[in-house]
């Protein structure tokens, strides 16, 4: 399971220091693409099959389906981490986050999220404003804090 906050930058070769708590959980491989909100997923090899076959299993002849699988898995790229702890990112990943030298990586339950420093803190004052509002929904889907 991924969880934290962590401030890192991203250097001019487009290397990106991984938390010491992720790199265990993300194995020697792992798969990075985009992500919603203009941040970049990054998956363990596992959870990544695990989300290939429930996107398999959509229905293929809506267009909504197709037009998310393209965007999502064309944007994939399978990664591994250098010697000291760092992920090499592509070009077409750093600019669709808007990666600059300042860049926030964080955990969320089976993935890590990887963000610019200025879209991450205008995301979180948005939806700090609403949480309340959000866990009330989620009372619809059963959940209970």
């Amino acid at each position: 399971m991924f969880m934290g906050e962590y401030q890192h930058s991203i250097d001019d070769k487009g290397r990106l220091t991984i938390p010491s708590k992720f790199r265990e959980h993300l194995g020697v491989k792992f798969i990075v693409t985009r992500g919603l909100d203009n941040c970049l997923f990054v998956y363990p090899s596992a959870e990544w099959s695990v989300l290939e076959q429930k996107l398999k299993s959509l229905p293929l002849m809506k267009s909504d389906t197709r037009a998310f699988a393209r965007f999502f898995f064309s944007g994939a790229v399978e990664c591994e981490l250098d010697r000291q702890g760092r992920v090499n990112l592509p070009n077409h990943l750093i600019d669709y986050a808007k990666l600059e030298k300042e860049c926030v990586v964080i955990g969320v339950s089976n993935r890590v999220e990887i963000w610019s420093k200025a879209a991450w803190e205008g995301y979180y004052r948005q939806s700090e404003e609403a949480f309340n509002e959000i866990a009330e929904k989620l009372v619809d889907f059963d959940f209970n804090l």
